[in-house]
């Protein structure tokens, strides 16, 4: 008998509880997805109040992406949206019996009385899409990461290129009413009319220049082409060392030809005047000793940050940028150049879409951090097959490998010496010796036009034409262009050429 009590006393034995951590369900809400679909067959204007949030991948279960396109596709043609209407056109698509048939899309109308929450419940299953996207990921990383022979540092740029990619698919602008705007476009007005110099951007230290665009401007992409030799780099670095010397603008400077010894070479010659190639051997005059002593304190302090990285890809630049303009505060950001940057992590058919993806990168970039970013490009050769003084002019089809640089670009100028190509005089008569054109080719904001800089190749610097600072041209006074591009190009054969000798860096 009292076995037969411990039997009876004894206490059930409490079930294990299932351990998950292995089996997790994929975030899903399967009702509100029938909720949606139901309001957009009972409301006509539900389906406008969504369909900037939703697409087919949004749904979870297969069937209801299915009925989703179908939706869509009448809406597309404005046709109406109703049980009938979806049942037919799941039909024509050849998906009828695979969603359930009638039935269940009648059941989708009859499961929902009104649209009324229907933008919220949209929310709702992009937030759970998104989340599933982001599993996806952080599991093919996460397998990647457990694989001995796959590069860490190539793997960080494919995370990080996916991450991109992600956060661009499900990026939404919300519209804004106009007063805020009007606000802020007022401020803006009010700021430039209380410049002296009438600039409403960040000055590039060339007077003419500055009068045609009142200053490079927030959130613009502007790039500066032209073909090897013609001087991109010199004026990038003039620009450079106008702003963070001249106005104590901090500018980020991305070096991905030249290593930073190369470029702050570059800029002592600039600021001091003296010639790069005794900079480089060091045989200097005792004036230039005290030239490179009494000027070099002027870039002691100067707020420009160089990076020398070289094959940088577009996330680890707006990774730098970011951090750049949020510990230091720069101002503008210049990239020598363009087309050596890469997109890493990110699979393409061709350059050219790399180089669109890149540019659109470099546009985005300047939207958020409010700044302009300053792109140096490569030309292609179409400059060089064309005659005469008109043919030599850059054109902006001559843009290296992607119309969308064109495209993106807020401003496209081109470096132009007309010297280089034997023109010596324009079309007013002006003489071009020692001259380069600055081609305005584009500019959403304002004027086009040319400007007109003196070039002082020895010095690897670009002035206003009245600079009193003017020496004639000697010897020494051509620039190499980019290795990348085969060195130097030499002009055309002939005996009127003015004598000069290139820099050794």
């Amino acid at each position: 008998m009292p076995e037969e009590n411990n039997k009876r006393q004894r206490k059930p034995k409490q079930p294990t509880p299932i351990n998950n951590t292995y089996g997790h369900l994929q975030p899903q809400a399967l009702d509100i997805e029938k909720v949606v679909l139901g309001a957009m067959m009972i409301d006509k204007d539900a389906f406008s109040m969504v369909s900037e949030i939703l697409k087919p991948e949004t749904f979870y279960e297969p069937r209801n992406q299915m009925i989703f396109q179908a939706i869509q596709t009448l809406s597309l043609q404005e046709k109406p949206v109703d049980i009938l209407t979806v049942t037919e056109q799941l039909k024509s698509d050849g998906n009828l019996e695979e969603v359930g048939g009638p039935v269940y899309v009648m059941e989708l109308a009859q499961h929902v009385a009104s649209s009324a929450h229907v933008e919220y419940h949209a929310h709702i299953l992009q937030q759970k899409s998104l989340a599933r996207q982001l599993i996806s990921f952080a599991s093919v990383i996460e397998t990647k990461a457990f694989d001995d022979t796959v590069d860490v540092d190539d793997l960080m740029q494919e995370a990080e290129g996916s991450l991109f990619e992600l956060s661009q698919k499900n990026m939404r602008q919300d519209y804004t009413q106009i007063d805020p705007v009007l606000k802020q476009a007022l401020h803006d007005i009010q700021k430039a009319a209380a410049q002296q110099d009438g600039l409403s951007g960040t000055p590039s230290g060339y007077t003419k220049l500055d009068d045609i665009t009142s200053g490079w401007q927030s959130s613009d992409l502007i790039i500066i082409a032209g073909r090897p030799a013609m001087g991109k780099t010199s004026f990038a670095l003039s620009m450079a060392k106008n702003m963070v010397v001249d106005y104590q603008v901090p500018v980020a400077f991305f070096s991905l030809e030249m290593n930073n010894v190369q470029l702050v070479n570059r800029l002592i010659s600039n600021v001091c005047e003296i010639q790069g190639s005794k900079i480089m051997n060091g045989q200097l005059e005792k004036d230039e000793w005290n030239r490179l002593d009494k000027n070099m304190r002027k870039l002691e302090g100067a707020p420009l940050y160089v990076d020398d990285t070289p094959g940088l890809s577009i996330f680890e630049l707006r990774s730098k940028a970011r951090r750049l303009a949020k510990e230091k505060g720069i101002k503008a950001i210049m990239i020598d150049y363009l087309q050596l940057m890469n997109a890493n992590g990110m699979h393409f058919g061709n350059r050219q879409e790399e180089v669109s993806t890149i540019s659109r990168s470099l546009k985005g970039l300047a939207k958020e951090l409010n700044i302009p970013v300053i792109a140096l490009s490569q030309l292609n050769r179409g400059v060089e097959s064309r005659e005469g003084a008109e043919g030599k002019r850059p054109q902006l089809s001559d843009l290296r490998e992607s119309g969308a640089i064109e495209q993106d670009a807020d401003m496209v100028l081109f470096v132009h010496r007309p010297e280089y190509y034997r023109i010596y005089t324009d079309e007013n008569n002006r003489d071009l010796r020692g001259m380069a054109q600055i081609i305005i080719a584009k500019h959403r904001k304002g004027a086009i036009g040319d400007v007109l800089l003196r070039f002082r190749g020895e010095f690897t610097r670009f002035e206003n034409p009245d600079s009193d600072s003017y020496i004639p041209p000697t010897m020494g006074g051509e620039i190499l262009g980019s290795k990348v591009n085969g060195g130097q190009t030499p002009p055309p054969g002939g005996e009127d050429v003015p004598p000069a000798g290139p820099l050794p860096f």
